[in-house]
């Protein structure tokens, strides 16, 4: 999974993408590989893994991981070239969603791009800049499709919904906000043209500490946030970047103690992956042994072989059957054997949808 985060210059954007980065670097398993210097990649939060690591006591653990593209240069104007937009508007096509980073705090040491804080006119802005972006996208295709649309009935189809997206998108609206109609054909259109505006986003409504006990419930710009999300079928959590940039310097000990003091139950890192999990419908399946205990991401609803095939394609391609016991049923029984005295390991074959929390043992012959 690939994360952009954006936002304007000095709402914590680069901050949070740099504790999140440094908070989710587990040395001993997955270290912070820093790709270029604005690309993360950190371990995703799963205790389950661990505990299943200490039953089998595995040489290695090897949690899911999620890889966060700080995307730099997103000014107004950044659609037509300003700051660095274009080079970065290019990173954003290739993440699977958007975390979108909005100042909910007052701080006259920070000084606002604007002036002044008002999280609906920021959230415009960067919207804006990718609506623009989106456009020149559609009007080049628009202008490729005309020309043949009047002797091709299936282009003369695509040229029309084209101009629907056009209007939708001219009208301010978002394009992940456009019903596409129920038909093979728009869908795979409308996927193709990979839009940014497409793209599932998540508004990061930075905070204050002091903001952080209640959720943000007593602060009126992160109600803007949670209002413009809702409209629009978005998440939204709370966060506070300089609280996170604090946690990333402590061990996990020191840091639940301190979100305790705090009244706060999970950090940024934890809220940031729940709602990413959720709003791409994602979750996780787990294989164990004495060499690795790993957890795999992959989409809800996806049967035994192909999350075989997230293992190794051969595993996908010779499928024969998965052994599969529940994580939870294993820790408590603690051995595979036990929990197949009680029943309580299936055989699923071809057409079982693997469950969060699944630990698979997959039989394959190629």
């Amino acid at each position: 999974m690939k994360l952009g985060i954006v936002g304007l210059p000095n709402v914590g954007k680069s901050t949070l993408f740099n504790s999140l980065t440094k908070a989710g670097a587990l040395a001993a398993n997955y270290p912070f590989a820093t790709i270029d210097p604005n690309v993360g990649v950190v371990s995703v939060p799963d205790e389950r893994i661990y505990k299943l690591g200490e039953l089998y006591n595995t040489k290695k653990v090897t949690p899911a991981v999620i890889e966060f593209v700080d995307i730099a240069g997103l000014v107004k104007g950044a659609s037509k070239g300003e700051g660095l937009g274009n080079q970065f508007l290019a990173n954003i096509r290739e993440v699977d969603a958007i975390v979108h980073v909005v100042r909910c705090f007052d701080d006259g040491n920070v000084i606002h791009v604007d002036g002044s804080v008002d999280p609906g006119r920021d959230i415009e802005t960067i919207n804006l800049e990718l609506i623009f972006s989106d456009l020149e996208i559609l009007e080049r295709r628009i202008a490729k499709v005309a020309k043949q649309a009047r002797m091709d009935k299936t282009l003369a189809k695509e040229l029309e919904m084209l101009e629907a997206v056009k209007a939708h998108l001219e009208s301010g609206k978002m394009a992940r906000t456009y019903e596409v109609p129920d038909d093979e054909d728009l869908v795979k259109w409308f996927d193709g043209y990979n839009l940014l505006t497409s793209k599932k986003t998540i508004y990061a409504a930075n905070v204050a500490e002091d903001d952080l006990a209640d959720d943000g419930a007593g602060n009126q710009y992160v109600a803007a946030v949670r209002a413009l999300a809702a409209e629009e079928g978005s998440k939204c959590f709370v966060v506070s970047a300089k609280l996170e940039e604090e946690l990333s310097e402590l061990d996990d000990e020191e840091k639940m103690m301190f979100l305790s003091d705090l009244g706060v139950e999970s950090s940024g890192l934890d809220k940031l992956v729940k709602e990413s999990y959720d709003l791409l419908g994602l979750m996780s399946f787990l294989t164990a042994g004495e060499d690795e205990c790993r957890a795999w991401t992959i989409k809800k609803g996806t049967k035994a072989p192909q999350a075989a095939g997230k293992i190794h394609t051969d595993f996908e391609r010779g499928f024969i059957k998965a052994e599969v016991v529940n994580y939870k049923n294993l820790l408590d029984l603690g051995s595979l054997a036990a929990a197949r005295e009680k029943g309580l390991v299936g055989m699923e074959g071809k057409e079982y949808v693997v469950q969060d929390g699944d630990v698979i043992l997959f039989r394959f012959n190629v």
